[in-house]
């Protein structure tokens, strides 16, 4: 008997399992190249996988990962600056790579749709939001003007935003965050894609707009049976909703695999970094070392605000289109030197309106503002200029307010040398700043382009350092950045504050965050500070209802998790 007789004799009769599923996206050693003289030669370098029917796969890292350049990849929207030099994208039986700009302006909107994360450049200013669904339909020859707009209805109906009729007629920059997230989504839904992509859709939103938004892309995934690339830098989000895990890291995959075994069990030293990143609430008080002896029991307040009140009006009495909103509505808080007192809420609770408020960027309309024991609420601006080195900001988009004109030498010396400081004086200052915040000394000469988003953000805190401030207002000042760097700035605004003494303002979406740095924590409703207190009763035994509205809808642990 011969020995393939043997063999098949031998082996026991197997019954076929089921067939695996088909993905509906597979991509295969997709390598992008970026252009010459770039810090890496390729954005994206031999990445490999795919997404099956009715999955949620996220794929997270950092900025600069390659995350955004392979979702962008796989929608055909490369810039001519960078090219795929090598592997494949499949889109069900089409080449992606190979096809041509009519096949890919047909496969866009109808076949896999993508959400872009600031929905307020996605969008057209000049139309409203009604138009801009209707046109996906149009564009693809679906329908007639009627039924457009009716679809157009249901969209913005299925996903979530109050007075449909009213919010077809509105345009982009009268909408929220969260509701202009939405208008994305309700584009991206118009021709019922098989796949949709989700690029940093949360990132800048507050935790209970997060949190709908999540709920909303799980709801119509499952119930549209749809597959989903949702791309994300922070777990939490992850832990919410993700079926399975493809983790990034300059430019290749270093762990892939389902949601539950990453998380519980990440294998790499890459992805437990970023796990450990991930801010959590603690539900502890901030420890500060012990006073000295000779110190007052309680020092004097270094800022005591009392009834602060502004209001917005727009539109016309006249034609009686007039409306009013109190965006601060009589708020009263106190900070003590050298601590941290956090002001959270939704978009559009006052938060940052507060924070101009207290540099004086804009007017109040009554209350007080004690600072060092002045009241300057009333001061005029030219009486009010010698404090305000005294009082500095640190910004939420540092790339914004970082003159791309400037060096950041310059941009560093320029303030303090307008207010009387030496030149040779204010230069080894901002070297040594730059030093403090984790910066070469080479980077006195660079521009802001030349930086990272992190690294920005560590010139913004440079700047506001060079008064010597007695306070800081920091808005949002790590909202967009990844979790990693987050924990840095955050660390390195603790550290600043331990030596130095500033008080701060710390104005925040993040309930996780506040609780890593504040003191005391506000949180603001619809212009009135509901409730305030240490972190141990805000996100432990929280009053307001609010507040435990806001704890809940935080992604991922909860304390005491």
């Amino acid at each position: 008997m011969s020995g393939d007789m043997l063999d098949s004799q031998a082996q026991p009769t197997q019954t076929p399992g089921p067939a695996a599923p088909q993905p509906v996206l597979s991509v295969r050693d997709l390598t992008v190249s970026l252009p010459d003289g770039m810090e890496r030669a390729h954005a994206v370098q031999g990445v490999s996988f795919d997404l099956l029917p009715g999955q949620i796969l996220c794929i997270i890292g950092e900025s600069g990962s390659g995350k955004s350049v392979t979702a962008h990849a796989v929608m055909g929207l490369l810039p001519p600056s960078i090219k795929v030099t090598q592997g494949a994208i499949r889109l069900g039986d089409t080449d992606i790579l190979a096809a041509s700009a009519e096949t890919l302006r047909d496969l866009r909107g109808r076949r896999v749709a993508m959400i872009f994360q600031d929905p307020l450049s996605a969008l057209n200013p000049l139309m409203t939001v009604g138009a801009q669904i209707a046109e996906v339909m149009m564009a693809h020859g679906v329908g007639t003007p009627d039924s457009r707009r009716a679809r157009a209805l249901e969209l913005l109906a299925e996903v979530g935003l109050p007075d449909p009729p009213l919010m077809y007629r509105q345009y982009p920059f009268r909408l929220s965050g969260g509701q202009r997230q939405r208008v994305m989504i309700a584009m991206a839904l118009a021709l019922e894609t098989s796949i949709l992509i989700a690029d940093e859709p949360t990132t800048a939103l507050d935790v209970t707009t997060q949190a709908q938004i999540l709920k909303l892309i799980r709801d119509i995934q499952a119930r549209k049976g749809m597959s989903v690339m949702f791309i994300t830098h922070d777990f939490g989000v992850v832990a919410e909703i993700a079926d399975s895990v493809v983790v990034m890291e300059k430019g290749r995959i270093v762990e892939q695999g389902p949601a539950d075994t990453v998380l519980r069990n990440p294998s790499h030293p890459y992805t437990r970094r970023l796990i450990a990143a991930v801010p959590h609430l603690t539900g502890r008080d901030r420890a500060h070392p012990a006073a000295p002896a000779s110190a007052p029991a309680k020092p004097a307040p270094l800022l005591r605000v009392e009834g602060l009140v502004k209001t917005y009006r727009s539109g016309s009495k006249l034609f009686r289109t007039e409306r009013v909103v109190r965006a601060v509505d009589g708020a009263s808080f106190s900070l003590a030197p050298g601590r941290t007192l956090g002001i959270v809420g939704e978009s559009g609770s006052g938060k940052s309106s507060l924070g101009r408020l207290l540099v004086k960027l804009m007017d109040s309309d009554s209350g007080s503002i004690v600072f060092d024991g002045q009241d300057i609420a009333a001061l005029p601006e030219d009486r009010f200029r010698a404090l305000r080195p005294r009082i500095q900001m640190i910004f939420q988009d540092p790339f914004a307010s970082l003159n791309p004109r400037s060096s950041i030498g310059h941009i560093l010396t320029v303030g303090p040398i307008a207010h009387g400081m030496a030149p040779a004086q204010a230069r080894a200052a901002a070297r040594d700043l730059l030093t403090m915040v984790g910066l070469d000394a080479g980077a006195f000469g660079r521009y802001p382009h030349e930086f990272s988003g992190g690294q920005r953000q560590r010139v913004g805190i440079a700047r506001a350092l060079m008064f010597q401030p007695r306070l800081l207002v920091a808005d949002e000042a790590v909202s967009a950045l990844d979790v990693s760097i987050q924990a840095q700035i955050l660390e390195l605004l603790d550290r600043i504050q331990r030596e130095t003494g500033v008080g701060m303002i710390f104005i925040t979406h993040d309930l996780r965050v506040a609780s890593q740095i504040c003191d005391e924590i506000a949180v603001m409703q619809r212009g009135k500070i509901v409730e305030s207190g240490p972190p141990s009763q805000i996100f432990l035994a929280p009053q307001s209802a609010y507040t435990r509205e806001l704890v809940a809808a935080i992604p991922g642990e909860q304390p005491g998790s």
